[in-house]
């Protein structure tokens, strides 16, 4: 981000802008849906708080390249995307939690929706605030109403995504280039929280593969 904005510097955005799906041969598309039917199905049975504890950190532990090989080239509306999506939600947020809270905070201030009501972050939103709300939403996967924690993910992006375009309103005139970058990832996050809130009502309806 350019050093001259006058803001605190939304977090690094290169992991991102940078994981998209590639080609979808067969065989990857199959082990995605294996793997994370499999894991959701094991701990949802079972779920031992010490299991979903390494599951919290297991981008901390290993990288979010390890769940990438997995889950990235998946749809957007199934499982393993839905998965991918949040994990990544996740390590954007640990890579800078202050950024990440200050971006949030503005976003939560000017959303005409109920949005930060649903994403359910304490408030102020600072950097502890927004870890822990991550975490929740990760936790809630595994152990609470799936759908839920998908709509809590899509709230929180929807937000992000108003903070963006509020920063980059701010950024219009002093710093062009830095507001052309906060509005191409205020859309990526309203596309992604677009994504989660269709694969929540998918999962109601048990169609979300």
């Amino acid at each position: 981000m350019a050093s001259d904005f006058h803001k605190p510097a939304l977090f690094e955005g290169s992991q991102f802008e940078g994981f998209q799906g590639g080609d979808d041969p067969a065989t990857i598309n199959r082990v995605a849906h294996e793997t994370a039917t499999a894991l959701l199905s094991r701990v949802r049975s079972d779920p031992h708080p010490e299991v979903i504890g390494r599951l919290l950190t297991f981008t901390d532990d290993h990288g979010i390249d390890a769940i990438a090989e997995l889950w990235a080239r998946a749809s957007a509306h199934s499982l393993p995307g839905s998965l991918w999506r949040i994990y990544l939600l996740r390590v954007l947020i640990r890579q800078d939690p202050q950024n990440a809270g200050y971006v949030f905070e503005r976003g939560a201030e000017a959303i005409p929706s109920i949005d930060p009501v649903i994403a359910g972050a304490e408030t102020p939103t600072g950097p502890k605030e927004i870890t822990e709300l991550a975490d929740r939403i990760l936790r809630g996967l595994f152990e609470g109403d799936f759908a839920v924690a998908l709509e809590r993910a899509a709230a929180f992006c929807h937000i992000m995504a108003h903070g963006c375009a509020t920063l980059a309103d701010d950024a219009e005139f002093g710093s062009p280039e830095q507001a052309t970058v906060l509005t191409t990832r205020a859309l990526r996050f309203e596309t992604i929280g677009d994504e989660l809130h269709q694969s929540a009502a998918l999962w109601r309806h048990d169609a979300l593969d």
